[in-house]
């Protein structure tokens, strides 16, 4: 076997970005928010991903602003480190080492070089028992900084971010847990508990959700398993604390948030709503309904101008200050399973898979970004936790990308109902449109469906079906008629003695088409539908069925229920090799001989990449992920890695994604992409929506001066005005003076006045005629002169010519006095 740490497992596409709640700029331009392993940035504006602050080994569980430095921000993780940024230009500033995993951070401005995190008790990701710590920041000037000064504010506390918050001016903070709220008094150092009755007078539970504190006031609000929200006041008397309450959620409050100025509750839940409670008016309310999926956190703002609702679907929506939807930053949509396998669009290279109920989503990884969903089911979808709907169970593309095959499934009580579907690709809307609508394509439920590869010797496309009747379907597209376009047809019926089929596959050539019925592996020739031979192998059901490609195409593998990992060559129809192994899932590489091969033992699972021609692995790697893998697919590259060492070489041509079984979608990596993805990181990137200034004209393109030719004829003012701005700007900030003295000179310098204009349009006048009169002399002394006189280059300097001294005088009259005047001692 061949293990190389060369290559590591990583969230890389598709990972949550509704994790954590995200922070907002103190602009309003960027939202950062924890996903995966990195923190992304996003624009506000734009949806687009601007920066990935990259950095950590393990899952990023917190981000919060600095609050002495509005362009930084600390990230926390459960590798056990801080890690401060310049979030504006992704660069890490400082890491500081805690040792234990955090599962949340929080900041004070009242508490300068103190951050408060989440750790386990018992310093161990298993625990259940959790204490809220003060880190003291040292100041030091290295970049890795051991921060081992830690202590203890509040035991016994929710790993859960929304169950703390900091209330008025850092003089306190709640945090909940159960049926219980604490408030600690930081100066005093004591806190008071209440509690609560495990139900309510209707029978609904009193369990606290979540915790906010109003800015300006003694209030806590906090959010209820009931749907109540209670707003605390005179706490800080165990015995004299009273509370009132709100209510309009019918179930748990997801999350709840004021506003910077304390005039607005905000809170969010399952309904996909977002109330905005007046404070101290609690008849008034507004809402902001039909948002898409429930609310999980909702974030105010610095400046109070945005909002932000992070819903259960893996999006987050950007709401302005008027109540309106501006923005939606859409992530890869996991629900609770994927019943489609994972697919790649032939056309966009897009990930596609189960997204929204009934539809499936359409993903970049290259982007990392949501294309479109597209609408499977084509009826409403009622939330409803006891009722039956249509449901999107298989899907399958053909090779160009221009057919695609959905199954839909919805069971009622004993009866089944089945959809198949067939999609044609439209050019003009780019995107795929219902073609042929076969209801009841079986009498039970379908277990595989695949399409026929297009070759040269094949120019129909067939799609095959397979279900738990004992019947397998091919269906061929029909030719073109007067009145309908193409449509699709069964072709063929095939059965084998009254056997389940549980999966099927082509070759590559499309030559053969492979059905398992339980025990038994049969080869039928596609163009007669004939079976050609049946496969033998030990006692056991077929599981996977797989072609070798390229070279290995006479090779057909396949897993059994028995554990085994069987190997025959087609030529021989005999068992080219066989071994034990429990293959969870197994598939090709479509631009390769390789396969890779998911093996669970022990309760993780392992990773075997193997040509079929050779059963010892070219790659193999342990404990990829704890549990099963759901689902896994390889993505052709856009553009090919040239790795030189054996063990990486089965990741050039393509990327291998997989599904853990907690629904996190993880790929491989190698060490070359984790430094190239650094590098990029680390470039600066020039906005081109900020407004057009003078200072931006002269800082923000740099590059496009260099691109272009340098004009061949400087005035001394200009040197001196360059020298002056470059000066200007590489003298320290601490020894200029203030921004109004410099601001009032460049304004002044910028005006115009009236006889200015009335001067120079003279001055213009002039000058036409001079050049009128230079024009009419240089044609009288062509005409004098018969004989030109041979001259050498050498001994006369090249003339300007009108151009050039035409932007001569222009310069002449620029007024930089401004800046010189600051220089002048």
């Amino acid at each position: 076997m061949v293990e190389h740490a060369d290559i590591r497992v990583v969230h890389r596409g598709g990972s949550k970005i509704n994790f954590r709640a995200p922070v907002i700029s103190d602009d309003s331009r960027l939202l950062l928010c924890a996903s995966g392993e990195c923190v992304k940035v996003y624009s506000t504006s734009t949806e687009e991903c601007v920066h990935h602050l990259r950095a950590h080994t393990d899952v990023v569980t917190g981000v919060v602003l600095r609050p002495s430095n509005h362009l930084q921000v600390y990230s926390c993780s459960m590798d056990g480190t801080i890690r401060l940024w310049d979030f504006t230009d992704a660069i890490l500033i400082k890491t500081y080492v805690i040792g234990q995993p955090i599962y949340s951070i929080y900041a004070s401005a009242q508490h300068n070089g103190v951050l408060f995190i989440t750790i386990p008790m018992l310093n161990d990701k298993t625990s259940e028992m959790f204490h809220l710590v003060a880190v003291h920041l040292q100041q030091s000037t290295e970049q890795l900084v051991e921060a081992r000064e830690l202590s203890v504010v509040i035991s016994h506390v929710s790993s859960n971010p929304a169950a703390i918050a900091f209330g008025r001016a850092g003089e306190y903070l709640a945090s909940t847990k159960g049926l219980q709220l604490e408030v600690f008094f930081l100066k005093k150092q004591k806190s008071n508990r209440f509690s609560l009755k495990e139900e309510n007078k209707k029978g609904r539970k009193n369990t606290f959700s979540c915790v906010t504190c109003h800015p300006t006031d003694d209030c806590i609000a906090t959010g209820h398993e009931d749907g109540q929200i209670r707003l605390w006041r005179n706490f800080s008397h165990k015995k004299e604390y009273t509370y009132s309450t709100l209510h309009w959620h019918h179930t748990t409050v997801g999350s709840l948030c004021f506003t910077p100025e304390g005039t607005n509750l905000l809170s969010g839940g399952v309904e996909s709503v977002l109330v905005q409670w007046r404070y101290n008016q609690d008849t008034q309310r507004d809402f902001l309904p039909r948002l898409g999926a429930a609310i999980t956190h909702v974030t105010v703002s610095p400046d109070g101008t945005l909002f932000t609702t992070t819903h259960s679907d893996n999006k987050i929506t950007i709401i302005r200050s008027g109540a309106k939807v501006s923005a939606v930053i859409q992530g890869l949509v996991k629900g609770e399973s994927i019943e489609t396998d994972l697919l790649i669009d032939p056309r966009s290279k897009a990930l596609v898979m189960n997204g929204k109920p009934g539809h499936l989503q359409f993903y970049s990884l290259q982007r990392d970004k949501l294309m479109y969903n597209l609408d499977i089911v084509q009826q409403e979808y009622i939330y409803q936790s006891d009722l039956q709907q249509f449901e999107v169970v298989k899907a399958a593309f053909n090779s160009s990308g221009n057919w695609l095959a959905t199954v839909e499934r919805e069971q009622k009580d004993a009866e089944l109902e089945l959809n198949l579907k067939l999609w044609a690709f439209d050019d003009q809307t780019q995107s795929f449109v219902l073609n042929t609508t076969i209801s009841a394509p079986h009498e039970n439920r379908i277990t595989a469906l695949c399409f026929s590869p297009a070759t040269d010797s094949q120019t129909t496309t067939v799609l095959v079906s397979s279900s738990k009747d004992g019947h397998f379907k091919a269906w061929q597209l029909a030719a073109h008629t007067e009145d309908e376009g193409p449509c699709w047809s069964c072709d063929f019926v095939g059965a084998y003695h009254g056997l389940v089929p549980s999966c099927c596959c082509f070759s590559a050539d499309g030559s053969l088409l492979a059905v398992s019925f339980q025990e038994v592996v049969t080869v039928w020739s596609s163009a007669s539908w004939e079976l050609l031979t049946t496969l033998s192998q030990p006692p056991g059901d077929i599981r996977d069925l797989c072609f070798g490609q390229l070279s290995c195409s006479k090779y057909l593998l396949g897993t059994s229920t028995s554990n085994l990992l069987l190997c025959w060559n087609l030529l021989t129809c005999s068992l080219e090799w066989s071994t034990s192994m429990d293959i969870s899932l197994l598939l090709a590489d479509p631009l390769s001989e390789n396969m890779a091969a998911f093996c669970s033992q022990s309760g993780y699972t392992h990773l075997f990449v193997f040509k079929p021609s050779e059963p010892r692995p070219i790659f193999s790697q342990k404990a990829v992920c704890s549990g099963k893998v759901m689902r896994a697919v390889f993505a052709p590259r856009e553009e090919m890695l040239e790795s030189c060492e054996e063990s990486s070489q089965w990741l050039n041509r393509c990327q291998l994604y997989f599904l853990s079984q907690h629904m996190d979608l993880m790929t491989f990596t190698t060490k070359a992409e984790e430094d190239k993805l650094m590098d990029s990181s680390k470039q600066l990137v020039i906005d081109d929506t900020v407004a057009m200034t003078p200072f931006h004209l002269l800082l923000g393109k740099r590059r496009k001066e260099r691109e272009e030719p340098q004009p061949a004829v400087s005035s001394p003012s200009a040197q001196r005005s360059s020298s002056s701005i470059r000066e200007l700007l590489q003298t320290p900030a601490h020894v200029l003076p203030s921004t109004s003295y410099l601001c009032s000179m460049f304004v002044r310098s910028l005006l115009i006045s009236v006889t200015d204009n009335r001067e120079e349009n003279n001055e213009a006048e002039g000058e036409m005629d001079s050049e009128k009169e230079e024009e009419d002399s240089e044609e009288e002394m062509d005409t004098r002169d018969t004989r030109p006189e041979q001259v050498s280059a050498e001994s006369v300097s090249p003339a300007l010519t009108k151009a050039q001294l035409r932007e001569l005088r222009r310069l002449k009259k620029q007024d930089h006095s401004w800046l010189q005047g600051l220089l002048d001692p």
